[in-house]
């Protein structure tokens, strides 16, 4: 257990905590929408019931495809009957949220957040849109960098900014791409950065900081994760060599270790007992913490699993490592099952529906395989596009997928994948 490292924490009042925990918000269906990055229980596995389609390509089982402008790695966010976006456009120097509508991808509305000031160095497969929105069913939420700052900004259904909050200052090295999380009546925030980064709870309908975390000085990508274990809420974060647990409503510090690696990306995941992180530099390691406090770890390897995150499911762990392979790990002990190649380079973090997983690499092609800790059984893999960075969303038995063709001009598309 780590207690002698104190990077403050900063709480505003306790009536704060409780401003808005009576607001009403409308119900997210879980098996009908994706709120947030990583889907309805934050772990990239979507609800059960479902049957999209295992196969497609440009011609067949595609519901519909729209051009989507500027640049962005952010996954769509589908809620009632409707999908948003966020969007860069680095010739005219804005960040946008974008909204389609969900039974035709017809555009609805373009909300610009931020014009000018884009921070366009760092990583050559950064882009200025890299968070995916967060919504409740009433708001908006969604996290951007703009002039050497980190804002998180609400909007309401119909693009109206709500309000507009500076986290931190942000130091730039490869990029920013954090998303915003939903707890409560707060949106959760983390800013990693080499200036000294901050994780932070807003209140949901001002905007107000109700509490932050200091954190280290060092780069890191990783996005908060809200996690039942060990019988409690716990927000969890890795990276900056740390793994890191808080309580979501207040950032009081529950528990942190030494671990992980510097710079991490993936979102941490659960199996109830135990949490799993893992990193890419400078050194490749992945890991299982037990979640209550002792700081004890359950093990350790030193996979690659630096950009894709992982999911659990039954006791096993599944993940897509970097360098194109599968893998299946018993989530108590780390014990490889079976590992297989698919091919290519990930960004994009796999999504489970049922028994199948989805995994999409950098070429655009989209892997199926099941989910199995037998032996791996792969079940098609489709085409479409010539880049996927964003990660596919799966919900009423569809998949929403962001890639880009290129061209004389690279142009981004959603598509909608389903059967008539």
């Amino acid at each position: 257990m780590r207690n002698k490292r104190h990077l403050g924490v900063h709480i505003v009042t306790a009536s704060a905590i409780l401003l808005s925990v009576n607001v009403t918000r409308s119900a997210i269906n879980p098996g009908k929408d994706w709120p947030v990055w990583r889907g309805p229980s934050q772990n990239g596995i979507a609800a059960q019931g479902q049957n999209p389609p295992v196969e497609w390509n440009d011609k067949q089982n595609i519901l519909w495809h729209v051009p989507i402008p500027g640049r962005g790695h952010g996954t769509p966010t589908v809620v009632a009957d409707r999908i948003y976006l966020a969007t860069a456009d680095e010739l005219k120097q804005t960040q946008s949220v974008l909204c389609l509508d969900r039974l035709t991808g017809k555009a609805i509305w373009s909300a610009e957040v931020h014009q000018g000031n884009l921070i366009t160095h760092g990583h050559r497969n950064t882009t200025q849109a890299s968070s995916t929105v967060a919504c409740d069913g009433e708001r908006i939420f969604i996290n951007f960098l703009n002039g050497g700052a980190i804002y998180t900004t609400a909007l309401d259904l119909n693009g109206k900014q709500l309000w507009q909050q500076k986290v931190c200052d942000y130091v730039t090295h490869q990029g920013f791409g954090s998303s915003p999380v939903l707890h409560g009546s707060l949106v959760l925030v983390s800013a990693d950065h080499r200036g000294g980064g901050t994780l932070a709870g807003l209140d949901r309908l001002t905007g107000k900081i109700v509490w932050s975390v200091l954190r280290p000085k060092i780069a890191n990508y990783t996005s908060p994760a809200v996690v039942r274990a060990n019988g409690r809420d716990q927000l969890v974060l890795g990276g900056c060599n740390l793994i890191s647990s808080f309580d979501p409503l207040t950032g009081k510090k529950l528990w942190e270790v030494d671990g992980s690696t510097e710079e991490c990306v993936v979102t941490m995941v659960t199996d109830g007992e135990r949490v799993f992180m893992s990193g890419g530099y400078p050194k490749n390691h992945a890991v299982a913490i037990l979640a209550d406090g002792s700081g004890k770890v359950a093990w350790q390897n030193n996979t690659r699993l630096y950009v894709p995150s992982m999911i659990p499911k039954d006791g096993h762990l599944f993940a897509v490592l970097d360098a194109g392979m599968a893998v299946c790990w018993k989530s108590d002990t780390g014990e490889e099952l079976w590992k297989e190649r698919l091919g290519g380079d990930f960004y994009a973090s796999p999504v489970m529906v049922g028994d199948r997983i989805y995994a999409s690499n950098v070429a655009g092609k989209t892997f199926v395989f099941v989910a199995t800790a037998k032996a791996f059984q792969l079940l098609a893999s489709n085409q479409l596009g010539d880049e996927a960075f964003a990660s596919p969303v799966i919900c009423d038995s569809r998949i929403y997928l962001r890639v880009a063709k290129n061209g004389a001009e690279r142009q981004e598309i959603l598509y909608c994948i389903g059967t008539k």
